[in-house]
């Protein structure tokens, strides 16, 4: 073989190393742990471990680390589940998102996901469809649970929790659980009937925007900031008949209002921080956190930066008093973005670093068991099927 030969082969060699490893290295850059701890004290770490402890969003499947191996990068695995003693984790399905992305203006015209589907070799299908790489993140979770022999169980339906509280506390091994949101109704690519499909896919909890506006409504980072449209209302009944979860986080303010004023059950804000302590476009105004309360709905705090313009625990916990005091205890929740491409000062596994937070600004033990999970759980068992 000629030299010219030889070093085409070898750069041939390290290319196709680099794409390989290119999803891997894109996880550690983008889902990184800051480590802006807090000690947690006994008390705190005996309480958390009383606790049904459940979050309300990470973008972990859209990753490809297998759930039930300890990974050394990213926010959320099974076993860091069950080091932070979380029961319940919603796993929410990313199926685009525009270059440049930023939380004042995008537009639909590119696709980031696309070339992690390519590089990461994701089934053709999913290269041009937002449907099919829905499908095929959401099989990610479910065929975790499958291959767990029982310790990570998928959450679908109201009697799917019901046992899973039960065999979770009489069990002497540790075990969590999962449910599956799709963050972003342009999955359903126009098209309503795909509702099904995901159902049948075991997902229960859907928003109707993302970064940019969909053919359901606008986003808070679109580019015009309309309401629902016309088949934006009949998704909210189609959500509603199906009991299938609202989910707000991102949705533009007219989104908020018309959805509020046609959904007959609450409807929860998976992941977001609050303009009272981090006032940006991404947060929820105080009249916001009111408007979602009066529904009965839901507000999870999360645990990144624009969230909560903090690094560590005590910034967390400071979202979640100011939602606690506009929108009442039994309507604030955990919504840490995990896996979302954003910086955390935790993984999963340092969960208890928020219960220890909430007990040094005065918190009650009942106040702090419905906001990490109590809240969740209540909610859940009177929306899913």
């Amino acid at each position: 073989m000629s030299r010219t030969r030889k070093i085409a082969l070898g750069f041939a060699v390290v290319l196709a190393a680099g794409v390989v490893a290119a999803p891997g290295l894109a996880d550690r850059w983008m889902n990184v742990v800051t480590g802006h701890s807090i000690p947690v004290s006994e008390r705190a770490k005996a309480l958390h471990q009383r606790l049904f402890v459940a979050d309300l969003h990470a973008d972990t499947a859209l990753w490809g680390r297998d759930l039930l191996k300890r990974a050394s990068r990213g926010h959320v695995d099974v076993p860091r589940l069950v080091d932070g003693g979380v029961a319940l984790q919603a796993f929410t399905i990313v199926t685009k998102t525009p270059r440049n992305l930023n939380i004042e203006k995008n537009t639909a015209d590119t696709d980031n996901i696309q070339l992690l589907a390519i590089i990461s070799r994701w089934p053709p299908r999913t290269w041009s469809s937002l449907m099919e790489r829905a499908l095929f993140e959401a099989s990610r979770v479910t065929n975790a649970a499958e291959r767990s022999d029982g310790f990570f169980t998928v959450i679908r339906s109201a009697a799917d929790l019901d046992a899973f509280k039960a065999a979770r506390a009489q069990s002497k091994i540790a075990r969590t659980a999962g449910f599956i949101g799709v963050e972003g109704a342009h999955a359903l690519e126009g098209n309503l009937a795909n509702l099904d499909r995901l159902y049948d896919a075991g997902v229960r909890m859907m928003a109707p925007t993302h970064f940019f506006d969909t053919e359901i409504g606008g986003s808070a980072h679109g580019t015009s900031h309309d309401g629902l449209t016309p088949l934006g209302r009949e998704w909210v009944a189609r959500m509603e008949a199906k009991k299938m979860v609202i989910d707000l986080a991102h949705a533009s303010a007219r989104t908020i209002e018309d959805v509020l004023k046609l959904a007959t059950r609450p409807v929860v804000v998976s992941h977001t921080g609050v303009r009272g302590t981090c006032d940006n476009q991404r947060n929820l105004s105080d009249d916001q956190l009111r408007a979602i309360s009066d529904r009965g709905g839901l507000i999870g705090i999360g645990v990144w930066e624009t969230a909560v313009c903090g690094d560590d625990a005590r910034a967390i916990a400071k979202g979640i008093a100011h939602a606690v005091n506009l929108a009442g205890i039994d309507h604030v929740a955990l919504g840490s973005d995990f896996d979302g491409a954003v910086a955390a000062p935790f993984d999963v596994a340092g969960m208890p670093q928020i219960t220890q937070a909430l007990l040094d600004i005065g918190f009650d033990e009942t106040k702090i068991e419905r906001v990490m999970g109590g809240n969740v759980r209540r909610v859940l068992e009177r929306l899913l099927p």
